[in-house]
């Protein structure tokens, strides 16, 4: 009786150890989430890998809706208003549906965000935006589905989709200067004004340059030391035609660069006053 209760209980044992083996997915679920523009998008999918099948025929069907990933369907989060094709996009939580082609992909946000394997589940009526985006061809093929965000500038970027020996870039925009202009304003106006960052965004945005170089001055008198402050200065003023004057600040910021052991200011800073 021992020897039968024995043998029961170490078949249990061996079926609970083989209940808990634990394998890793075929197609691994991913989370990304991204600074753009004010805000953030944040994308959720599951990666599948060609493993010697074909993109349009054996995985991602040409002229069929895709849930653009494996398993769950494929969401993008928005914080912020963003712009596709035109069109405002405000916050929210979006599903990301594709209808693949070799020489179109059509590309779906949608406010469904149950869409997976079963096609019937769609409802166009639902999209908040639809492009076609002619996909372009990659350099290296792409063995596991990747969604990344590339190309980013302040107010712009791609979503790109890549399998295999393509890549699907979305072209997004975000509208953010005027609120950023705004946010200056208010800040140079008050009793504490972020000198340093708005000069920052009036050089690299092509505004106005004068107010551009009086506020990087203000910004240097306040941190005398700040080597990243007088580079800037002195891109501003090497922008501006005054390179006697930006020669003299890229020399301050070299020197202040070498004092705290920054090799890549120092750097900068050569490569400014060479083309002097």
């Amino acid at each position: 009786m021992k020897r039968i209760f024995l043998s029961f209980l170490l078949a249990g044992l061996l079926f609970t150890a083989q209940a808990q083996v634990k394998f890793p997915a075929a197609s691994p679920a991913q989370t990304i989430k991204q600074d753009f523009g004010l805000g953030t998008l944040e994308w959720s999918y599951s990666r599948p890998s060609l493993k010697g099948r074909q993109l349009y025929t054996d995985l991602a069907p040409e002229g069929k809706l895709w849930r653009t990933g494996a398993n769950s369907a494929t969401t993008l989060t928005i914080s912020d208003e963003i712009i596709i094709a035109g069109k405002t996009i405000g916050a929210g939580k979006y599903g990301l549906l594709t209808i693949p082609g070799r020489k179109s992909w059509t590309v779906i946000l949608t406010r469904q965000t149950n869409v997976t394997s079963d096609p019937a589940v769609y409802k166009e009526s639902e999209d908040v935006v639809r492009i076609n985006v002619v996909p372009v061809a990659s350099k290296n093929s792409v063995e596991t589905f990747t969604i990344q965000l590339a190309n980013i500038t302040p107010t712009t970027g791609e979503l790109q989709l890549a399998w295999g020996p393509v890549i699907v870039p979305v072209p997004l925009k975000t509208n953010i200067d005027g609120r950023i202009m705004a946010s200056i304003d208010a800040s140079i106006g008050s009793d504490k004004p972020a000198y340093f960052p708005a000069a920052s965004y009036y050089l690299e945005n092509n505004k106005d340059l004068d107010k551009a170089i009086a506020w990087f001055e203000k910004a240097a008198a306040a941190q005398p030391k700040a080597y990243w402050i007088h580079y800037q200065h002195a891109k501003a003023l090497a922008k501006a035609g005054r390179k006697k004057e930006a020669k003299a600040a890229a020399e301050k910021s070299m020197q202040l660069a070498k004092a705290n052991n920054n090799d890549d200011y120092v750097r900068n800073n050569q490569k400014l006053i060479a083309t002097l």
